[in-house]
């Protein structure tokens, strides 16, 4: 064997290999990506200069093949590409594409703890992280090349020499450190190139068997993908998750690459806002799981995958941040989802509105923090509501359209199908200009909403009752939301179905009462006078009203907008949970048969010998319970409140049975 060349590493790498095996890589095991990277490059090199006319031979089936040798302690990578001249080693291996040392440490100081991607050319020098030596084995396309071997031990010492290789392609071998023995397992090499390098799109065989899947469909064009392709991708990335509810595909070329799926994944309510799930990818080679510094906070929690050549990943995450083109990247990504979202809500309303509980946790998350993208998606957020289009007069019944089914021997009534506004359970959707324009002419400028459809169903049927229609904000977002609408709409006044009472629920007329001459008191400065007395809780703010409806409770508690709202900054702000407040309204419903009954109870009663009479206690005891009734309406109860709740529960009936 002739030895063409014995010397030194250029330039300056007297440093190179320390820093080369602590400081070049987060994970030692970053090593196999880089170097099953750079056989996939020589084999797109090949391809190149084959379409080119500049080589003509067979290049044959491309593949990737790595051997183990637990008994020499060795690790190869081969591929068939374009394999390597001397002077091409001397230019991509021994002068480290061209940077010293120096340059080195004063690039990356400040920056230790960020991995580098290979930009710079140290991709192959990964491999001194693991190997005490490492060999090169090449034989270049070239008619007439010489194939020749390159070995270093880790030292700036390096030879290269003659060697007898016939197969076009290259072979990297390391020899491994003792403490790196790891990689010579095969069920390690297994997991590692799933990680990384399962979507190459050259087969690479261990012990003779392609283990990995090649295909990247995010690479493809949409046109050649069908729904499955993407719901098997979206398994394969995210096993035992349940389906995806809707995805985009991302490909551009200009002014930046991007390809990618995106998935909108169903959401639950502790989901981590902040916690990213989409998989970086660069030419296909598997990065990072995070993506948090490349698109828009507001889009963490969906799923899939970006790939892109124009992230440098090779730089501080401070920079990246303010990096022009990951900003421009971030902007195409926000669009292109506002995009599929506004096409979805155009062509298929009912899909729209069957994803809106998980897909309007990102709509209204993206509008509280990016302004673009709340400007895009401003016409597309809707709200359940309690309104129901008026159905057609039985004497005007629209004529029965029938249209045949695909099976051509069922017939369908048109006309009986669900409003392209509503949901399967026939619930309907309404956007805000919608719902104000609606209900100008009663309450022009008004919104009433509900935050908690079971606890406030009785302030919900209030409303109903008289022909409010009010707003589902029920998500875990909404609390939020909300303040920001009115910053939005600041002409327009949100109030929560039991914070206040519209006028169009209280029956005026009825609250003209005749003075009790004995007394000189309305009959609702009677009632407010007796549950003040029972009650006695001076905070607590007692109200009487004639409420219109029929089927409305004795008492309601009333939490005022502003006061509410401030008890919940308060304990956002101390991190803590929002306490029932105090300072509340107990609204008593005059026009309520019991209300009516409990005033002529408390009045009928002779005084004894020693003090209150029966009647009047008992009077006393049935305002608790009215209360207490009006609160579970409105909270749940603590294991002391609900322990006096079922004492004087127990304490109430027992007085009524034994009357």
């Amino acid at each position: 064997m002739t030895v063409l060349e014995q010397g030194t590493i250029t330039i300056h790498t007297e440093n190179i290999f320390p820093i080369i095996k602590k400081s070049l890589y987060t994970d030692h095991e970053v090593f196999l990506r880089e170097l099953v990277s750079n056989a996939v490059d020589a084999i797109a090199k090949l391809k190149m200069v084959s379409r080119s006319g500049e080589y003509s031979g067979d290049i044959g089936e491309p593949e990737i093949t790595i051997t183990v040798d637990k008994d020499n302690k060795t690790l190869s990578v081969t591929d068939n590409g374009i394999g390597m001249t001397a002077d091409e080693v001397k230019k991509y291996i021994n002068q480290v594409a061209f940077s010293s040392a120096e340059e080195f440490v004063e690039k990356y100081k400040a920056n230790s703890d960020q991995s580098i991607i290979g930009h710079f050319g140290l991709g192959f020098y990964s491999s001194f992280m693991v190997a005490r030596q490492v060999e090169i084995d090449t034989l270049s396309y070239q008619d007439g090349a010489q194939a020749v071997h390159w070995r270093c031990d880790g030292s700036p010492v390096f030879q290269l020499e003659d060697s007898g290789r016939i197969q076009r392609g290259t072979t990297i071998t390391l020899t491994l450190m003792d403490e790196e023995t790891e990689y010579l397992e095969t069920s390690r090499i297994r997991q590692l190139i799933k990680t990384y390098c399962d979507f190459m799109p050259v087969p690479i065989k261990l012990e003779g068997e392609t283990i990995n899947r090649q295909k990247a469909p995010w690479r493809e064009s949409p046109n050649n993908l069908t729904q499955e392709d993407y719901l098997e991708l979206y398994r394969y990335l995210y096993p035992f998750q349940e389906e995806p509810l809707l995805w985009v595909h991302l490909n551009t070329d200009y002014p930046f690459i991007v390809n990618g799926i995106l998935y909108f994944p169903k959401l639950k309510p502790d989901v981590d806002v902040t916690q990213g799930n989409i998989k970086l990818f660069c030419n296909q080679v598997f990065v990072s799981d995070h993506c948090e510094d490349i698109i828009p906070k507001f889009l963490m929690p969906l799923r899939g995958v970006i790939d892109s050549t124009d992230i440098p990943l090779n730089i501080s995450r401070s920079a990246l941040q303010t990096n022009r083109t990951v900003r421009k990247i971030a902007d195409y990504v926000a669009k292109k989802v506002a995009d599929r979202l506004k096409e979805l809500y155009r062509d298929n309303r009912k899909e729209y509105i069957r994803c809106w509980q998980d897909i309007g946790t990102f709509v209204k998350f993206g509008s509280l923090n990016d302004d673009k993208f709340k400007k895009q998606v401003e016409d597309i957020l809707i709200y359940r509501t309690t309104y129901t289009p008026e159905t057609p007069n039985t004497e005007e019944k629209a004529v029965e359209v029938q249209v045949q089914t695909e099976a051509g021997d069922v017939w369908q009534d048109v006309a009986s199908q669900t409003p392209e506004n509503t949901d399967e359970k026939g619930r309907y959707y309404t956007t805000l200009s919608e719902y104000l324009e609606r209900n100008k002419q009663r309450h022009e400028n008004r919104v009433f909403y509900c935050t908690d459809e079971t606890t406030q169903a009785t302030y919900i049927q209030l409303h109903t009752s008289q022909g409010l229609e009010v707003l589902f904000l029920d998500s875990f977002i909404d609390s939020h939301f909300i303040s920001f609408l009115e910053r939005e709409h600041t002409d327009v006044k949100f109030s929560r179905v039991d914070a206040e009472l519209d006028d169009n629920l209280i029956d005026k007329d009825n609250n003209s009462e005749i003075v009790d001459p004995k007394t000189n008191k309305t009959r609702s400065e009677e009632i407010k006078d007796l549950f003040t007395a029972a009650l006695n809780k001076p905070k607590l703010t007692i109200r009487t009203e004639s409420l219109k409806s029929e089927n409305t409770p004795p008492a309601m508690v009333l939490l005022p907008e502003f006061m509410r709202r401030l008890q919940d900054m308060t304990a956002l702000i101390q991190q803590q949970k929002a306490e029932f407040p105090e300072e509340h309204i107990l609204l008593i419903n005059t026009a309520h048969p019991l209300i009516q009954n409990l005033v002529n109870l408390s009045q009928g009663a002779i005084i004894q010998e020693g003090g209150e009479s029966p009647s009047a206690e008992l009077a006393k005891m049935i305002c608790h319970h009215v209360y207490d009734l009006a609160l579970i309406a409105q909270k749940g109860f603590d294991g002391e409140g609900m322990k006096d709740f079922v004492e004087r529960s127990n304490q109430v009936l027992t007085r009524l049975t034994s009357n």
